[in-house]
This record gives structure tokens, sequence and C-alpha cells, in this order.
């Protein structure tokens, strides 16, 4: 094994370095045994810069890609090698076994790159520590630009979300199941067309469109108004209608500087692709001015579509929509009228035991209605239909019109009770 470091782990012993033994122990016998299994000598590489990149392909590639990595051995024989997890979605759910990523040794043969994720023992502590070897520099970018390739193909059945946390940034990978098409959005025509038409110029040939016209490759849309009219779906359809990865990142009390940098430093590795920022309005008071400073930075938007909701414009700092290259343009998404609440409802096959007659006085009687109500409308008609054969349209739009106003008065209770025990 060539090795042409000053301080060789051969020389050492655990009295003279006792904090540097117990760290290269491990990692002297991981080394040794890919050196006998392949002929190869390694380096051995820090991967603190990659956000997690590395891991996740390798936790993709052993469920859907096994012909591109193997098991070479566990490290420890006295910890765990597989892991038992949940895999359920809106049918079943069922528990599922996973070569673990922790305490066992992989090796993609095609770049000569070895991964362990191994704990080091100490008296006073233990720690996991990310290890990656590979013969030289060259080998290790082949396999880099094999991880940023692969992590765009599998990461569009995927929305990424982020979740901030006191102190960090947590990212979960949530399969994307429910399907969205564009024809289930409903919108004004024009508005549908401006929107969808600069989300394909977008992602159409590569930027190409703002190549020719000296547009800087970067663009971003606000979308506000009144919860429950299809700001979500909206997001969901370009989501199922695009070849590029989506992120969804929800503003909390826990947005921090640090957050900020993280997360567009996770996207801009994942350009060109949306990302989705819910209740942009929340923004802390306190890192707002980071937040439009990152935003003007000159390649932290470059090649991401961003789109921001919320349903308090008001709210809204004024300095995000007004100037270019933060919001572009700014849409309401309205309250639907009467001819979308008919086409809404019509979608929703009310036709199987209602007239078109029956579904225009729904419609009449829905005004001033969500879509997300008109959804619950639907959930009651059918309930009632499958029950009674018959529907009171204008019944079930009163109760809910009442409910409405009650929950915008916060009068739920109708009179005064008496809360305990009677003895």
């Amino acid at each position: 094994m060539t090795n042409n470091s000053i301080i060789k782990f051969s020389n050492t012993n655990v009295r003279e370095m006792p904090m540097y033994y117990d760290y290269a122990a491990a990692v002297y016998a991981v080394k040794n045994y890919i050196i006998e299994e392949t002929g190869e000598d390694f380096l051995l590489f820090s991967d603190s810069d990659t956000t997690n990149e590395i891991w996740e392909v390798l936790e993709e590639d052993l469920e859907f890609n096994r012909d591109e990595v193997q098991l070479l051995k566990p490290i420890y024989d006295c910890l765990e090698t597989a892991t038992i997890s949940s895999n359920h979605n809106d049918q079943r759910m069922e528990f599922v076994i996973k070569p673990s990523i922790v305490n066992n040794l992989y090796y993609y043969p095609k770049f000569k790159v070895a991964l362990a994720q191994m704990s080091i023992f100490k008296t006073h502590d233990d720690r996991d520590h990310d290890c990656i070897f590979a013969p030289s520099n060259e080998h290790m970018q082949a396999f880099l630009d094999y991880v940023l390739q692969r992590k765009r193909e599998y990461i569009q059945d995927y929305v990424t979300v982020f979740i901030d946390t006191d102190g960090d940034v947590e990212t979960e990978k949530e399969k994307v199941t429910n399907l969205v098409s564009r024809d289930d959005v409903f919108l004004e025509e024009e508005m549908k067309k401006q929107i969808y038409r600069s989300i394909d110029e977008f992602f159409m040939n590569n930027g190409e469109f703002f190549k020719t016209y000296n547009i800087p490759f970067k663009r971003g849309i606000l979308l506000y108004g009144d919860p429950g009219n299809g700001k979500t779906t909206l997001v969901k359809s370009i989501a199922h209608s695009i070849s590029a990865p989506v992120a969804y990142w929800q503003i909390t009390e826990y947005t921090s500087s640090y957050s900020i940098g993280e997360v567009f430093s996770s996207v801009a590795k994942m350009a060109p692709m949306v990302l989705v920022i819910e209740d942009i309005d929340s923004m802390p008071e306190d890192v707002r001015s980071f937040f439009l400073n990152t935003l003007d930075g000159a390649t932290s938007k470059e090649g991401i579509f961003l789109i921001g909701t919320t349903n308090y414009p008001e709210k809204i700092d004024p300095a995000l929509i007004n100037r270019s290259g933060r919001f572009d343009r700014a849409y309401e998404i309205p309250m639907p009228t009467k001819e979308m609440r008919i086409n809404y409802l019509k979608a929703k096959n009310l036709v199987h035991f209602l007239t078109e007659e029956d579904i225009e006085q729904i419609a009449e009687h829905a005004d001033g209605f969500s879509f997300a109500d008109l959804n619950e409308v639907y959930n009651s008609l059918a309930l009632q239909w499958h029950y009674e054969k018959q529907v009171d349209v204008q019944q079930i739009c009163r109760e809910l019109k009442n409910d409405n106003q009650k929950a915008n008065d916060r009068s739920w209770k109708t009179e005064k009770r008496r809360m305990g025990f009677n003895f």
C-alpha cells in the first residue's frame, strides 16, 4: 500500500496518540479491505459541502439501481446491517427491510469509489463518520458527476421538502402520488396561459429563449389570494407537467439566514428547477434583508423558477415585488366565478346523479365559495345521494355558509354551556 504521509498509522499506538488511533484503526481496517478486494490504492475524501447528495443517491441506487452498487461487507459485526422502515401510500401501509447505510461498506465498480458511514468508538463519545474512498481525484470527479445526474433523474419523482427547525434545516423527499394535470387547474384563461407559458419557456431547450434575448435565466412569480382557491393545485400541476426537480420550502418562525443560505445552496445544485416558497409573508423581520440580498445575488437564482405563495399579500414586504429579479409578476388567485364553479362541479362528475340545471342551481347558491368549499359541497352531496337517493342543494349550501360564518366570527357556540361534573 502506497503511503506518503508524514504520520503513518502503522507507526502509531494507542498510548501515544489515543484520539487519532481510535479513528485511524477503523479507517485503516476498512481501507485495507478495499485494497485487498480491488487491487487499487485509495485516497480518503471528505463530503462536508455536498449536503448529503452522495448518501441520498446511494440509498436510491440500493432500491432502484442495484446494478451500479455492490454491498462488499458489514464493518462491525455487532452493529445493525439492515433497517426496518414503513412504506405507505393512499392504498396501503407495509413494513420493509432495507440494507442499512450505516455500518455497511458499499462499492461502485464503474467509478472505483467506496462509501462507508461508520461509527468511531471513543472513551467518552461515539461519532459517525462519512468515509469516501477513491483511487484519484479523477475517479472522484467522475463519481460526483454521476451523483448529480442521478439526483436530477430520480428527484423528478419526488418533491424535496425543506423544513426549518431550531438551528438547522431538515430535508425530506415526498413521493409524488396524486397526479394533478393542467386541466385540473381552474383559473381565468388568460392568467392560466401566461403562467404556463412562462413555465414552459423557462424549461424548454435549456433556457435557449433567455440566451437568445439576453434575459437573466431566473424567474419569479407570486401567487396570492384567499385560501382554498387553487394555489396549491396550481403548484402541483406545475410539478407534474415539467421535466425538472421541484422543491417546497415552508417559511416558519425558525427561518434564519443560515436556513436561507442552506436552501438556496441546495437548490442551486438541482437547477434548472422550481422552488416553491409557501407563506412567504411569514418571513421573520430580522432575516428579510438577508433574504432579499440572496435573491439579488448574481448566481443565487440562476436556473431557478421561484414561486412564492401567500394568503395575506398585505403583509408582504413591498421590496419583494417592487424590484425586477425578485418576483417579476404577481397573480391574484381569485374566488371562482359562477362559470368556474359550474365547470368545477361538472369535473367532479356530479352529472352522475344531478342534472345540469341542478348543478347550475348549486353554483348559484355557492356564490362566495372557494374551490375547497365546493369540494366539501360535492362530498356532502355524494354522501346524501348515496344514502337517500336524493339531495337538498339549498340545505347543504346553507349549512356550509353558516359554518364558514361561524369560523370567520369565531362564534361556534350558540349558547353558554357549563362544563364539568355535577354532584
